[in-house]
Formats: structure tokens, sequence, C-alpha cells
């Protein structure tokens, strides 16, 4: 292996999975933290902490000569970015490569043609895949109300860099569209350092289909799809694989189209391609990749049985992939429940605070990553995501009655979680059905307002 220390530039669970996998490689890690992140799990896991700056992310987790003196500081020989962040910024991979670094991810100009939404279509389009209608690249207002006169409405406005439906609006007027672009921008800026913006045609009772891909610059393969329907306020919620929705031909054709997609651009680590899936009319439409670790891979590895962040790690020292499209096998069904600090009985209000309690589910098939501890405090600066439960099982149905039986035991004190909205999902009969669509839980939520709080979720 020719890595022998990594730093590990994210936080939260992704910082404490990366750290696992590095430690069962031998590999040593050195953790950033912000001056609000001294008492995280991560920093504790790590083999050292080094901190790069204020508790603001636009001063610590986004600052790049501060990421890469910390890497110098601690002996690191690469750097993981996780996700969000600086993962999908080709100028930070030019500055870790600069510093005679390691970055464990794609190449710059790769995050620059597939990183880059806008710029990613192009490449789509050039690899034969469909498109949804949209705009040839970045757009200002006036751009995109020209695109509203061609196109019409709704247009759905999108971040070009970053993902995990940062900057997402979707407008339905031209005053709309007038007001909510500064709006998008400003989010996107604030959230991955660019402020630039598309904009596509809104497809509304759409599903969310993306295929995962490995590749190590040579060749590619893809490791099956997720359906990630479920969302709100365009995040997602609840991740599931393989996509029960989908014919097994489909599931072929739309895999094939995403692992030669990652060839035709030589892609090189984790990679996610999303598509918008019609399930009348069985088309499905290339909308973006994530050229980074997505927060949903535990489920596809539970399905697949492939460590993605090892694989990251042995790709970017140097190692062809280990295994081939043949040997990539589907197993079963996983599901993933994000657990967010925010209270789903008021509004999804942000809950930071002590953690007085963690009861976790100890059951075979089923797994919990996260960054939490008792008397752990979840500060009120970053990301709400506190950890995520995944369950597998021989069925899509065995798999629901795992979850519900790992819902009822999961408990985190002390702060409001979403843990009671996944439990009331989990029974839910359109979920049970795969009667859902992109659309579906706003509506679900607005017809089911959830029961008073408790304080112990």
């Amino acid at each position: 292996m020719g890595i022998s220390k990594i730093l590990v530039a994210n936080r939260g669970e992704i910082a404490v999975r990366i750290i696992r996998a590095a430690r069962e490689m031998g590999i040593a890690t050195a953790q950033v933290v912000s001056k609000a992140d001294h008492e995280m799990l991560a920093a504790r896991l790590a083999d050292e902490k080094i901190e790069v700056g204020p508790a603001q992310a636009s001063k610590s987790y986004l600052k790049i000569d501060a990421i890469i003196e910390a890497a110098r500081a601690v002996g690191a020989d690469a750097i993981h970015p996780g996700y969000g962040f600086l993962s999908e910024n080709a100028d930070f991979v030019d500055a870790v490569e600069t510093a005679g670094l390691t970055f464990i991810g794609p190449r710059a100009d790769t995050i620059r043609a597939m990183g880059d939404k806008a710029a990613a279509r192009a490449s789509a389009a050039a690899a034969g895949i469909r498109t949804v209608q949209g705009s040839e690249g970045r757009v200002d207002a006036a751009d995109a109300a020209n695109l509203a006169a061609r196109l019409g409405l709704p247009l759905m406005i999108k971040a070009a860099a970053g993902g995990g439906g940062r900057g997402i609006r979707v407008a339905n007027t031209v005053e709309e569209l007038e007001r909510m672009m500064p709006l998008a921008s400003a989010e996107a800026l604030a959230a991955f350092g660019d402020g630039g913006l598309y904009v596509e045609r809104f497809i509304e009772r759409a599903r969310h289909i993306e295929v995962q891909v490995l590749g190590d610059g040579k060749d590619a393969v893809h490791v099956f799809e997720r359906e990630c329907s479920l969302q709100r306020r365009r995040q997602k919620v609840w991740e599931e694989a393989p996509a029960a929705c989908l014919l097994e031909s489909v599931r072929a054709e739309l895999c094939a189209s995403a692992a030669r997609l990652a060839k035709h651009v030589n892609y090189r680590g984790a990679g996610t391609l999303e598509f918008l899936y019609d399930e009348l009319t069985g088309e499905y439409f290339f909308i973006e990749m994530n050229t980074r670790i997505q927060v949903e891979h535990p489920v596809t590895e539970m399905v697949t049985g492939i460590d993605l962040v090892k694989e990251m790690i042995r790709i970017a020292a140097g190692e062809p992939l280990s295994v081939q499209q043949d040997d990539i096998v589907l197993s079963g069904h996983a599901i993933e429940c994000r657990i967010n600090a925010e209270d789903p009985h008021a509004d999804f209000r942000p809950t930071p605070g002590r953690i007085e309690e963690l009861r976790l589910p100890e059951m075979s098939h089923v797994r919990f990553d996260t960054g939490l501890y008792p008397g752990y405090t979840v500060p009120p600066y970053y990301d709400s995501l506190l950890g995520k439960l995944i369950v597998w099982g021989e069925t899509r149905a065995k798999a629901l009655e795992k979850l519900r039986q790992a819902l009822a035991v999961l408990e985190v004190g002390g702060i409001a979680t979403t843990a009671p909205l996944h439990r009331r999902l989990a029974l839910d009969p359109d979920v049970s059905s795969l009667r859902v669509h992109t659309g579906w839980l706003e509506r679900w939520l607005e017809d089911r307002p959830l029961e008073p709080a408790k304080l112990a979720s």
C-alpha cells in the first residue's frame, strides 16, 4: 500500500467511516477539526487531530490552505475529502497534488468535467445518454428567464457544484425564478464555495435512481443502483438498494450506461450517476454525477459486499480495481434511514444539543454509521445528519420488517431526531408497495402531521 497516513478532511459520521476503513487497512489517520469539533467521535478515534480554524466551515473545513498545511504538519501523504465541503472542488485537488500529496478521489480535470453538474450533462450527451432538457452550462438570472420562455415552467434551479440537495429550488413562475436564483446561488456558495447554477426542466412525478460506479482511471464498473425517491426539500431521507421498481432489463441498461460514461471520462475512484426515471414509460434521464463517496453508499455495500471506502483508498494508492464487472453480484435488499438532528413535529427545525442517551439496535444485518456517543454535544454549525441506520434482508419485505424492529430499539435521548418520521414511513402502505416518487414525501407530510414530539426519540 502506497499510503501510510490519511488526513481526514471532513467531520461527523463519514469521518468515522473513513478512519475505521483506514485502520482496518493498517493506515494511520489524522483528523482535521474546527474549534467547535475537538470532542467529536472522529477526533477521538483518529491517531491524532489538528485544528484548522474556527467553527464556521468557510474558515475551517472549506479553507484549502489550512487543510494543506494541516496535512504537511501531521506528515500525511494522502487526503480523503469525504462528501460535501471540498470533496468536489477541483482547485482543492490541484492544491493537494501540487503539495505532493495524494487526493483520494477523482482527478481535478474529471471533477471539472463531471463534478460540475452543467458540464456533466454535456459529457453524458457525448456518451449517448439521455439528459433532462435544460441549460447548456451555467446560467445567470437573465439566461434562466430566456430558458423558461423556451422550455416552459416549472424549472429546477440546481447548484453547478456539490450535491446533497443544496442550492436546489423549483420555480413555477418567472417571478419565482428571479427571486430564487440569488437564494440558490448564496446557498451553493456557502455549502461548496461555488455559487454557480444551472437549470433544467422539472419532472414532477419522477423516481430518483442512481448508479454507483468505481473506476481506476483505465477501467470502470457499476456496483448496481439505489433508489432515493423519498426526499424532503430535495434532501434524501431514505435510500434503498437495489431499486425494486426497475425491470431487470431496465436495470441492466441503466447500469451499463453508467459504467459506459465512467469509462468515457476515465473515472478514478467512487462516483455516482444520478437519473430521473419515468416509471410509466420506462425512460431514464441523466441529471448529474457526484464525484465522491455518497452518504447512502452503505446500502450498496450491504447488497454487494464491496467496501467502497477501502476501494477508493486502494485506487488512490495506484492499485487497479480489485473487482471485475462479472464479480459484482446483487444479494438481497438494503434500506437506509438518515437520522437527523431535526424535529419532524416542528417543521424539522434543527435540534443541536447534548446526547443524554444512545441505545442502538444490536441485531444481525443491522448497521448504524454515526459520529454520536453519550455525552456528545451536537454543534449548531453544520449539517444535521447524526447517523444512518442501515438494514439488510433477503427480500425487500424482510428488510422492511428488520427496519421496523431496528427503529423500535433505536433511541437518541436528549434531542429530537427524525427517527419518529422513519417509524411512520416504515409502516406506510405506499412505501411498502413502492407507490412513491420524488414529490411523494412532501405531500405525505402535509396530509399526515406527526404526533407531538417526545424528547427521547
